[in-house]
């Protein structure tokens, strides 16, 4: 008898820790993703600020930034390590992708992230055009034990008026991070393109933007030209539950956009 209790007791704890770990992988994962041009942390009045920068990153709670005009040891912002300098007013991980040399030191693309950074790649994106050198960082990270990691990509593409200058751009951009598999990606950025234009239909081919709240629009009630987006992919497996730009015009000259997913998985 007492075997046979003690079998029964066992299989009760086996049955509620396996319906525990299912049930912890089934719920969804929620991420606060900020997008932000800092302009190399020059604002509109002309101040060289990252403790601003950072303050306004800070304020945001994210668990990952993508973060575009960055310098690294550059002459016009006193050659310091902008990225370091982030990581450390933040308290975030930090990755930097160089799109170019600029003035003696490195210009390009970075990611802040609270989660450790497992895996980080650089891809200079492709150009028909001989403009600016723009590229394409992707991090990976952990959402939690027993999920896959998270493929997180920051880049800026060209901000000439030409929409041919971009396309060569998107599309390699597009093919660099095709994938088959249903590993959560994230996509965001600076895309110096409105919601409608050729470049963002290039984009929604295979990506879904993580939007959902009315676009702002100014004093006299038209919409603001928005140009820095997130997207994700696979659309199914992600729940946007929140958006909004945020009204700062001083530490940069673009507002920084957060979106608010969930990932459920859910094929």
């Amino acid at each position: 008898m007492r075997r046979v209790f003690r079998v029964r007791v066992a299989s009760c704890v086996l049955g509620l820790a396996l319906w525990a770990s299912i049930g912890s992988a089934a719920l969804p994962t929620r991420l606060r993703i900020l997008t932000y041009n800092i302009h190399h942390g020059e604002g509109t009045d002309g101040s060289l600020d990252l403790a601003r920068v950072a303050a306004i990153i800070t304020s945001a709670a994210p668990d990952l930034v993508a973060l575009q005009e960055v310098d690294r040891f550059v002459a016009r912002t006193g050659r310091v390590h902008q990225l370091e300098e982030l990581e450390r007013l933040t308290g975030l991980h930090g990755a930097f992708g160089k799109a170019m040399d600029y003035q003696g030191g490195d210009y390009g693309v970075a990611v802040l992230s609270r989660r450790p950074i497992v895996r980080a790649e650089n891809h200079a994106l492709a150009s028909a055009w001989s403009n600016e050198p723009r590229t394409a960082l992707t991090v990976q990270v952990e959402l939690s034990a027993g999920q896959p990691l998270l493929h997180f990509t920051s880049t800026h593409l060209d901000d000439g008026r030409e929409v041919e200058a971009r396309l060569p751009q998107v599309r390699d951009l597009i093919a660099h991070l095709a994938t088959d598999d249903r590993s959560p990606r994230i996509l965001a950025g600076d895309m110096n393109s409105r919601s409608g234009s050729e470049t963002f239909q290039v984009i929604a081919t295979r990506w879904t933007e993580a939007f959902n709240t009315p676009e702002p629009v100014d004093a006299e009630g038209r919409p603001r030209r928005r140009v820095d987006y997130v997207f994700v992919s696979p659309a199914a497996s992600w729940q946007v539950v929140d958006s909004v730009v945020i009204e700062d015009r001083l530490a940069s000259d673009h507002r920084p956009v957060l979106a608010v997913v969930d990932w459920t998985g859910t094929p």
